[in-house]
């Protein structure tokens, strides 16, 4: 099939190599002159696990390919997939559609022929409704169908979530539209993965209902992480005895300094407006959005409470600042507010990620970026470990900790076995479990 894929974004690249590795023809569209050219050259906007080699090979078998102009991808396509960015407005927290919308309308002047037009980016309920209306407004002679058809793809495992999927949620309203994206998806639809069909905006709500979701999960457990701390309980064996329920199940209850990235902070906020403009309060996501903020920042407290409550003058070095491993997303990682807690009390921050400094540094000029964890230490009183990278997890403690000012660890991922560092005379704060005194 023709494949054309507005926006050469997160999703919309990863979806696009993807399809091309099925053996569709595809089209990724971006107005990003300087993106398409890195990609003609061979280099990632992003950094993901796998994507540069996946899309190399299906350039160069002829399956792929990039341009700026939209008409060239979108006339011949059998479907047009809209994956573009869908940011929180400024003001009001809910989802921006500027540029969906406007994918729409220069899709409907480009294509001549009955096109599926399927919204990918992560967009409110009733979206569909509007993108079909500017559909029929701009090309009312032409048969066009839209489908919702959202993304469940986590940064760092994008590429086998989307080629070894959980589900396909696709939302259309009629037959033809089903059988097209039967034939989109068949390659997984052989392989057993389940296309779960429903209608446009059952669709839609789904991709929030499962973020919301999510992110309570890992709000529930960082509150949980609290009271184990106050009682002398260990939240990792609380996680592990309540994650063995299989109607829990044991993923989203790592405690830790509260969740960030690109989807949850955005579509749990969305999914609150949507909810408000229905008149329909969801109060449990709205304790998780201010439990996740808070959260954030009382991390940087920890830090300081657990180097004596005054750290004026004094080092504190961060191992990872990305909101999560094996991705260079910044966007409201907890980091940020850490940090800012810190230098509010006067410290000096050092810091070191494998692949999120190059963002970084234009979200956080106030601190020395290092070229290693062994180089962040250098003169710290404190170290604490914010991203659970795997370079991270067998770090030579003697070495880390042999040139700090203090030999003190803020384990914020409980990476590190509280007894093995008491042992080497190591300082030990972690989340949600006792610690050696």
């Amino acid at each position: 099939m023709k494949i054309a894929m507005i926006g050469a974004g997160y999703v919309g690249l990863v979806s696009g190599a993807c399809f091309a590795d099925f053996g569709h023809s595809v089209i990724c569209v971006d107005l990003d002159q300087s993106k398409i050219d890195a990609l003609h050259a061979g280099r990632m906007p992003i950094f993901e696990p796998g994507l540069a080699e996946l899309v190399r090979i299906n350039v160069a078998a002829g399956r792929l390919s990039f341009t700026t102009v939209l008409a060239e991808a979108a006339v011949d396509a059998d479907a047009v997939f809209i994956a573009v960015g869908t940011p929180s407005r400024r003001g009001d927290g809910h989802a921006d559609l500027t540029y969906v919308f406007q994918a729409a309308r220069n899709i409907a002047a480009a294509v001549t022929k009955p096109t599926v037009i399927v919204t990918k980016s992560t967009v409110p309920v009733g979206t569909g409704d509007e993108v079909e209306r500017i559909l029929r407004e701009v090309a009312p002679d032409i048969d066009l169908t839209v489908v919702s058809n959202p993304e469940f793809l986590r940064e760092g495992a994008a590429i086998d979530d989307f080629k070894r999927p959980d589900r396909i949620v696709i939302g259309a309203n009629d037959e033809r539209a089903r059988n097209v994206m039967r034939d989109v998806y068949r390659p997984l639809y052989l392989n057993q993965s389940p296309l779960l069909f429903t209608s446009r905006r059952t669709a839609e709500l789904t991709k929030y209902a499962a973020n919301a979701f999510l992110a309570t999960k890992i709000t529930f457990i960082n509150e949980m992480a609290d009271l184990c701390e106050a009682v002398g309980a260990d939240v990792r064996d609380v996680a592990r005895g309540i994650g063995l329920d299989n109607r829990i199940g044991s993923k989203f209850l790592h405690a830790g300094p509260g969740y960030g990235g690109s989807c949850f902070p955005k579509d749990t906020l969305a999914l609150l407006k949507t909810a408000e403009d229905f008149e329909t309060p969801m109060r449990i996501v709205e304790a998780v959005v201010q439990v996740n903020d808070g959260r954030k920042r009382a991390m940087g407290r920890k830090i300081i409470t657990a180097m004596g409550g005054d750290v004026r003058g004094k080092t504190v070095g961060l191992l990872g600042l990305t909101f999560k491993p094996n991705t260079d997303d910044m966007r409201d990682a907890p980091s940020l507010a850490i940090v800012q807690a810190l230098l509010d009390a006067g410290a000096t921050v050092r810091a070191f990620d494998p692949e999120g400094m190059a963002t970084a540094r234009a979200l956080m000029p106030d601190i020395t970026y290092c070229e290693g964890p062994y180089a962040v230490a250098e003169g710290a009183s404190a170290i604490a470990i914010v991203t659970e990278w795997n370079e991270f997890r067998a770090l030579d403690l003697a070495r880390l900790t042999g040139t700090m000012v203090e030999k003190r660890i803020v384990d914020l991922r409980n990476l590190y076995d509280a007894d093995d560092l008491a042992r080497l005379g190591i300082a030990y704060e972690c989340v949600g479990r006792p610690t050696p005194r």
